[in-house]
């Protein structure tokens, strides 16, 4: 009888466990029968051929005894193909070919002639290794790039079942991985750029206060006034993700198996733009066994662009109601409960009725004030309150539209941007998340704004949160103005990107 132990880990949303690969050799049943225990899915009882395969052709051969094989702890369901790696080399471990794996962990997919295939979550399994004080991760060639940013890991990638064993048996002759510079170095500068949208001045400074305190903010206008336009460059005024960002960002795209070949760590802010057909569970994140990330994960620490923001399903538009206050997505299953972090800036934009040209001046309407308040309604008063910033993108004028005015560049907007949000993180927090209990200290104003935030409440009958949110918004705009004090000019520009609610939905 031979027991052999080796080492993998499992993911359970942005968060890998460690599991323990047990294989037992023994005489007892069928020879060259396979059994294997602990909750694995289809995917994980596959493997058994891909693994007799694998071996055969690395030229290993393959038992002719009873192979019984334990994922532990044996209470979690064991999903993908990331086990055939350790199983194969744990039944290695048990014909002699290798010694003790104590200090590994072992992942990758294995095909039949003996190559291994990328795996997802390979970050999330090195972060593990680290905290676990486990010395080596060995992860498919293509996963190593993104698991070597994690420092205090040896990550070794390989390519075939032959060179694992060969890298077991002679350590000395492999190097460990070491992190690559990102290609996405020069994403920003490769970005559209502002200089190249012309009018809409009162629309680009929107976005950017809007990017400067990580503010949500919804686009009212006509169809071609350059809303899309506009949200496709906003990207490009947003600071580069920090360190910690840029972990958190590539563990949630390396999960759900979208992180380009070769990245190590995502720099810039991820840009999401689902269409209108999404289902709640594309959104939010969900599906069949094991939950992975939505929409609003994939753009965390980034942005979520909704197009057409009415033409989503309602139940899918009030889900996010959830995520844009709590920072994170909770799927609850009868087996677990996995939380996401969703902490993403929201862009919307829509017209203003389903023909698109209720309020133009120079095309005439064709809906029914009816059909265009069930068009409305389709937003509701709670998710729009949550909503910071509501700007009018009205059609661009023909001498705008043809002329060649100055514009700024987004690397100069986007300089404005930093110097703000380095304002904002020596206090702790964006504006826009700034804790409530904080709120009167932070923005505190003088007379003269104290009296234009009483009159803009009592007029336009705001509620508690829009009260809160004109006063983060307002804090930001003091921010951008490098002013310690928030004044009645900086009141009064919150405020104003409060009015088309009332406009519209009044």
């Amino acid at each position: 009888m031979a027991l052999f132990k080796t080492r993998s880990a499992a993911v359970y949303g942005i968060d890998a466990h460690l599991i323990e690969v047990e294989v037992d050799l023994h005489t007892s049943g069928s020879a060259n029968d396979s059994r294997m225990v602990g909750m694995p899915d289809v995917a994980v009882r596959e493997s058994r051929e891909r693994i007799k395969s694998a071996m055969f052709n690395s030229g290993f051969g393959y038992p002719n005894r009873t192979v019984t094989i334990n994922l532990a702890p044996a209470n979690i369901r064991k999903e993908g193909a990331g086990f055939d790696l350790p199983v194969a080399l744990g039944i290695l471990g048990a014909m002699g070919h290798v010694t003790a794996l104590d200090r590994h962990i072992i992942a990758g997919e294995l095909s039949l002639d003996g190559a291994i295939r990328p795996i997802r979550g390979a970050l999330s399994m090195a972060v593990c290794a680290r905290d676990k004080g486990i010395p080596n991760l060995v992860v498919p060639a293509e996963n190593a790039a993104e698991a070597a940013v994690v420092e205090g890991v040896n990550v070794y990638g390989v390519r075939h079942l032959a060179e694992v064993v060969a890298l077991l048996e002679r350590p000395q002759e492999f190097a460990p991985s070491v992190p690559t510079s990102s290609p996405q170095a020069d994403a920003v500068a490769a970005a559209p750029d502002f200089a190249d949208v012309r009018g809409q001045t009162m629309a680009k400074r929107a976005l950017e206060v809007a990017a400067a305190g990580s503010h949500n903010l919804l686009m009212i206008g006509p169809p071609g006034s350059g809303k899309t336009m506009l949200a496709k460059r906003f990207a490009g005024i947003l600071p580069p993700l920090t360190f910690d960002e840029a972990i958190e960002t590539t563990k949630i795209h390396s999960i759900a198996g979208m992180l380009p070949g070769g990245v190590g760590l995502l720099r810039q802010r991820p840009f999401r733009a689902p269409h209108h057909t999404i289902s709640d569970a594309g959104l939010l994140g969900g599906g069949a066994g094991t939950p992975r990330p939505g929409e609003v994960s994939l753009a965390h620490n980034g942005v979520l662009f909704l197009d057409e923001f009415p033409e989503f399903p309602r139940d899918v538009l009030e889900s996010l109601r959830q995520p844009l206050e709590d920072g994170a997505v909770t799927i609850a299953r009868s087996t677990m409960t996995l939380c996401f972090p969703s902490s993403f800036m929201l862009v919307a934009a829509m017209n203003p009725c389903p023909c698109g040209f209720f309020g133009d001046s120079t095309r005439e309407c064709r809906c029914t004030p009816a059909i265009i308040q069930r068009y409305l309604g389709k937003i509701s008063g709670p998710l729009l309150d949550r909503i910071d910033i509501h700007v009018e993108v009205p059609a661009v004028p023909y001498k705008e539209l043809r002329g060649n005015p100055a514009t700024e560049s987004s690397a100069e907007i986007r300089g404005r941007v930093e110097d703000a949000r380095a304002v904002q993180q020596a206090r702790g927090y964006y504006n826009s998340r700034m804790p409530t209990r904080l709120i009167r200290k932070q923005c505190a104003l003088d007379d003269s704004g104290e009296r234009t935030l009483e009159m803009a409440v009592r007029r336009m009958g705001l509620s508690a949160r829009a009260h809160d949110r004109i006063l983060k918004v307002a804090r930001t705009v003091a921010d951008l103005d490098q002013s310690e004090t928030v004044s009645a000019k900086h009141v009064a520009e919150a405020v104003q990107y409060r009015s088309m609610d009332r406009n519209y939905w009044t």
